[in-house]
């Protein structure tokens, strides 16, 4: 079992960059892959960015290649999302979840946190 708790979300403006972090609970955080997801109003969850557990291997979606970096710290059972270059269509609660493979679809993670607000201000 795993807890998730992200941080680092807030306002900014577009053009602006914002590091997002989620702190992971249990001896356990190395043999799992992360993922974040984020969810507009009225809008289903989609999928960001993965990793997988040993970090080697990263994933985006199309919207955010290029501006945004996933990356994690196994010692510190840490996981971080690097947004960089904001567009207001970016704002959403962005969550952060643990799975057994680094994939894109929701259903394939068994642990999520609470989530964190970033509004993008054009």
């Amino acid at each position: 079992q795993v807890q998730l708790v992200e941080s680092g979300g807030g306002l900014v403006q577009a053009g602006g960059s914002l590091r997002l972090s989620c702190a992971a609970s249990g001896r356990t955080f190395s043999s799992y892959a992360m993922g974040w997801f984020r969810q507009a109003p009225g809008k289903e969850r989609e999928f960001v960015a993965a990793i997988s557990w040993s970090g080697i291997n990263s994933y985006y979606a199309g919207s955010v290649k290029g501006r945004f970096t996933i990356s994690r710290d196994n010692a510190e059972n840490t996981v971080y999302l690097q947004m960089n270059s904001l567009k207001a269509e970016d704002t959403a609660v962005y969550y952060c979840a643990a799975g057994t493979r680094p994939i894109t679809l929701v259903r394939g993670y068994d642990h999520w946190g609470q989530g964190t607000q970033v509004t993008v201000s054009s």
